[in-house]
């Protein structure tokens, strides 16, 4: 759905860090004419696990004149993630997919060596928007495989102290989402409910929180939407206070073991990848990144900030 527009990369590490709580704040970025509140990649933060990428979208009211139109454009090395709170898509790729996604459903799009895909508002739907899209980094094991869709209509839920957790992606308590993941990571909804919640955590994993919604307390720390909340690693518990009910996405993950470059709606290892990707994507490689039946135009890539002078 949404696209980086920093060149980022990151180095290796080997382990989790030690427990913290960081607040690294989010900053306004615009996908298909609208305000999303990016939270994931920062300077302070580039990944959290294999995840590389968080946008918080809305909750805003869309027409059909006025939806969220993200014309097709390419991806290579990633999974997009899309989970709504409120609202519908429809999601269109270059693999022939097309599903539309409600709250509680998953689209989960797996680039592999390059995909091309679109996110649509739905005809007919009016109403609130709210959501988030994620991007999870590829290993190097799966990352230059065939690119590869799945929808999930029903997800796990698990019952905790005040509060109701959705499994998305991976694994968090007892329960287990049927996604395809290439690393070891997971991604799950918390429902909150006024007072205190413990959640169950890996210790040889990092995690962060993304409050969609509502108000919370954690170690001293109010937790609000628009900001990520880095909690480190080696624990094995959190225990969150919620002043005002409301929503929190929780990821996490074993530390990514390899370099990570970003740029654009790529997630490469090199400057090198991403510039084959881009002239691909320029010239309008259909072996690389086949059509998307769309009604929408194609997005142009951006130059490279490095080619500057260069056609």
């Amino acid at each position: 759905m949404a696209e980086s527009d920093d060149s980022l990369s990151r180095m290796p590490s080997s382990q989790p860090p030690e427990a913290t709580l960081d607040v690294i704040g989010g900053r306004l970025a615009e996908v298909g004419g609208h305000e999303v509140v990016r939270v994931l990649p920062t300077r302070a933060r580039r990944t959290v696990g294999a995840w590389c990428f968080a946008d918080h979208i809305g909750p805003r009211y869309v027409t059909e004149n006025d939806g969220e139109n993200i014309a097709p454009h390419p991806h290579i090395g990633l999974q997009t993630v899309t989970w709504l709170l409120s609202g519908e898509l429809v999601h269109r790729d270059s693999l022939g997919s097309e599903q539309v996604i409600r709250p509680g459903g998953l689209n989960l799009m797996t680039a592999g060596g390059g995909v091309a895909h679109s996110e649509e508002g739905v005809p007919g739907f009016v109403g609130s928007l709210h959501g988030i899209q994620l991007w999870v980094a590829q290993p190097s094991s799966t990352r230059e495989l065939s690119p590869a869709f799945e929808h999930h209509d029903a997800l796990p839920e698990i019952s905790l102290r005040n509060a109701a957790a959705t499994v998305f992606v991976g694994d968090f308590g007892e329960a287990g989402s049927p996604a395809r993941r290439d690393t070891e990571h997971a991604g799950v909804q918390l429902t909150l409910g006024v007072g205190k919640t413990l959640l169950p955590l890996e210790t040889s994993w990092e995690y962060g929180l993304i409050m969609l919604s509502g108000l919370a307390e954690a170690e001293g720390e109010k937790l609000a939407p628009g900001s990520l909340y880095y909690l480190g690693g080696r624990r094995d518990e959190l225990e969150i206070s919620t002043l005002e009910s409301g929503t929190a996405i929780l990821i996490g993950g074993v530390p990514f073991q390899e370099k990570v470059f970003m740029w654009w709606n790529f997630v490469a290892r090199s400057r090198e990848e991403v510039e084959a990707a881009y002239r691909q994507w320029r010239r309008d490689d259909r072996e690389r990144f086949p059509a998307v039946s769309s009604r929408l135009a194609r997005i142009p890539a951006p130059r490279p900030m490095w080619l500057t002078g260069e056609n």
